[in-house]
């Protein structure tokens, strides 16, 4: 599946939809993720708070690694939506997460106040970043 056959109304919609699935009693900021691989199919995510916050996981590293288990490494575009206004985009630890598989990834950021955002993961959101390249080099 190329970029350009990505809905994102319809990605941004099953991210809405885990959102709402969200468990985050201390910030009360919900996120939800879709990620979308080559091969069509869409999984989600959403944050999971801790009261350890460093063990709290984003929405992101929660679709990600589903699809990992299923056998989805090839991802196209992930859509993330969060509570607050103005797009919702990954954190600095989802970023390094998803440029492991995608560096070239579309990223579809919204907010509660419906602005959209769209960006290229590695060359918009972590250039130059760290992937499995740079290990081949030895």
């Amino acid at each position: 599946m190329a970029v350009t056959d990505v809905d994102e109304a319809a990605l941004l919609d099953a991210a809405g939809r885990a959102q709402a699935g969200a468990y985050a009693p201390y910030s009360g900021f919900r996120v939800g993720a879709a990620v979308l691989t080559a091969d069509g199919r869409v999984f989600t995510g959403a944050n999971v708070e801790n009261a350890a916050y460093p063990a709290t996981i984003c929405a992101e590293r929660v679709a990600v690694p589903s699809a990992v288990a299923a056998g989805a490494r090839d991802l196209v575009a992930l859509a993330v939506v969060g509570d607050g206004p103005g797009p919702c985009t990954p954190c600095g630890t989802c970023r390094q997460v998803l440029f492991e598989f995608a560096p070239d990834l579309l990223v579809v950021a919204a907010g509660s106040d419906g602005a959209v955002a769209r960006y290229r993961l590695g060359a918009e959101l972590l250039p130059d970043g760290f992937g499995p390249m740079r290990l081949t080099a030895r």
